[in-house]
């Protein structure tokens, strides 16, 4: 831990700070815990980059911490040599307060160390980034934002050459760079107007969204079932004041879906999302205006795409005229199930096709791929992960990934994106609601018929937030418990293994044997229990929370819905 007094005194003497900056300090002068909060130590540089609440201070995010990444991401990209240089970074930003102001801070620092920039002139949906860097061959990219985060977040994601957030030795080597950087005065700049005019910098705008929207567009499977039900299908669309607002509609329409309505006061760019609680479409409360809309109109089907639009969540009508979220692993399986269906009835499914997961997502996906003769593959979590699973499975001619999921909301689809993709996502939900509606049946029926033909498969994500310096700490010691002492029951039924993927060590309970597995190298816990179900426990990468997640298959419904209620109170058990 650093001394955060002299950390913080060294922030209000600094000429690098503006006045209302040094303000700001100075009102927080007298609260302790406040100071400490802010200047205990630097942001950590993840794998997912950096997030935290906007303020002063060098645990948050604002222009100082923004230069101080871009320096140390600068010197990686440097050390690659002149043609790395040369091929730059992209980079964009989302609706956040503060997004253009940190995007163009982020550009100069790049453009003093000699690296071109690709700059999209507004906002842009996220996989939009992760395509610009393949399209137009970049080293890496950047992209602020905070995702669904509350209003108070900003965040700063890293990508490499391939499209994918960078993977975990290169975000190392960021992160030991930046130890050896001073925040004021080893930071190179370069006045943005100035790299401009040099033509260190270009800016990105409606040929790229055409070049991106050509890809996604390639991805419909069957227009056909689209245009017979074109004048009767009609859909809700909300974009949480986000990203999602200009290219999914775009999407949809060329689809040729006629009836897209779009929530009117979520369609406005709104980096305080006015309407909502939190901007999540995980979180079904957001989509009230979408519901009263959808029920004006005598809707079925409602879409929603977070603010950066990497994640799409969806609301189905059930039997009693009421509106349901889906989970993110109801929405991945249901549409893993129409693209596999699709792409034989269109004959483009390759004989090598692959599904891939994450290793706490349903184990549904891998019921429905292999009982469809499609191989299924788990990857940690994090599209990085699958994105590398995916270069290596196509490179050796092992497999072609034809979906990749997560079950928070996120779907990679397609070769031109190496990120989650709710643009593309969007568009297929509609194809196959409409596939469905065709033959008379809402998703609502079409997740009923699933669980029909796969089996009764539930899940139940629980998050133990813990904020703050003592949440830390809080985290830390549940995950040493949880690993030195493992429960040999749960809810009164057997732990058959317990598996760390830290060490990828696989201890079988009964014998005592231990096996080693494929994965391994990641803070995750997990409990295989006799009657099939499966407990994962890991700290959020982006969070302070502690993330629970309860994968179970019952007998029926009702059995299904009792195994995810006694889990859930035992999941109950662990904070005290």
């Amino acid at each position: 831990m650093s001394n955060y007094r002299a950390e913080y005194e060294k922030w209000l003497q600094s000429d690098a700070l503006s006045e209302a900056e040094k303000a700001e300090l100075r009102s927080i002068a007298g609260d302790e815990k406040e100071i400490e909060t802010r200047f205990f130590a630097p942001l950590e540089f993840g794998t997912a980059g950096l997030r935290g609440t906007m303020c002063v201070g060098l645990h948050n995010m604002n222009i100082h911490v923004i230069r101080w990444a871009t320096q140390g991401f600068a010197t990686v990209i440097a050390a690659e040599g002149e043609e790395a240089k040369r091929r730059g970074v992209a980079i964009c930003m989302d609706c956040r307060n503060n997004g253009m102001e940190f995007a163009k801070a982020a550009a100069e620092v790049m453009c003093a160390n000699g690296i071109h920039v690709r700059i999209f002139e507004s906002l842009r949906p996220t996989p939009e980034l992760s395509f610009a860097v393949r399209h137009y061959g970049c080293q890496a990219g950047i992209n602020v934002t905070a995702s669904h985060n509350p209003k108070e977040y900003n965040g700063y994601k890293v990508y490499w050459e391939d499209g994918a957030q960078l993977p975990p030795q290169h975000a190392d080597t960021i992160a030991s760079e930046l130890q050896k950087i001073d925040i004021f005065d080893g930071i190179k700049r370069m006045d943005y107007d100035e790299a401009l005019k040099a033509g260190m910098i270009t800016v990105m705008g409606e040929e790229t969204d055409e070049a991106f929207l050509a890809e996604v567009m390639a991805m419909v499977n069957d227009r056909e079932a689209v245009e017979k039900v074109a004048d009767k299908f009609a859909m809700v669309y909300t974009p949480f004041h986000g990203t999602g607002h200009k290219l999914v509609p775009e999407a949809l329409k060329r689809l040729g879906i006629k009836n897209v309505i779009c929530e009117p006061k979520q369609m406005v760019i709104d980096g305080d999302f006015s309407t909502v609680v939190s901007p999540n479409p995980e979180n079904p409360e957001g989509f009230y205006l979408a519901v009263e809309l959808a029920k004006e109109h005598n809707i079925d089907f409602i879409l929603g795409t977070d603010p950066d639009a990497d994640r799409v969540g969806i609301m189905v009508r059930n039997r009693e005229g009421e509106f349901v979220p889906f989970s993110g692993n109801q929405t991945g399986v249901l549409l893993l199930d129409y693209v596999i269906g699709a792409m034989k009835r269109a004959g483009t499914l390759p004989s090598n096709a692959v599904a891939l997961k994450t290793i706490v997502s349903s184990e549904m996906a891998r019921k429905v791929a292999e009982s469809n003769g499609v191989k299924s593959f788990d990857t940690f979590t994090g599209f990085k992960f699958m994105a590398e699973k995916k270069n290596l499975l196509e490179a050796s001619g092992e497999g072609k990934v034809i979906f990749s999921y997560e079950e928070s909301y996120g779907y990679m689809l397609g070769d031109f994106v190496r990120d989650k993709d709710a643009v593309t996502a969007s568009m297929l939900l509609a194809e196959m609601a409409a596939w469905y509606a065709g033959k008379d049946m809402t998703l609502f029926d079409a997740m009923e018929d699933l669980y029909q033909r796969y089996g009764w498969y539930g899940e139940k994500t629980h998050n133990l937030v813990m904020p703050g310096l003592d949440g830390l700490a809080d985290m830390a010691k549940l995950m040493k418990n949880l690993r030195e002492n493992p429960p040999a029951d749960i809810a009164g039924v057997k732990v058959s293994f317990f598996k760390d993927y830290k060490d990828g060590s696989a201890l079988n309970c009964a014998t005592g044997e231990k096996t080693t597995m494929e994965l391994s190298g990641s803070n995750v816990l997990r409990f295989e229990l006799e009657d099939g179900t499966t407990i994962l426990v890991r700290p959020s990468g982006t969070e302070p929370k502690i993330k629970v997640y309860i994968l179970t298959l019952g007998k029926d419904a009702a059995d299904r819905d009792e195994n995810i209620r006694k889990y859930s109170e035992w999941v109950g058990t662990l904070r005290k």
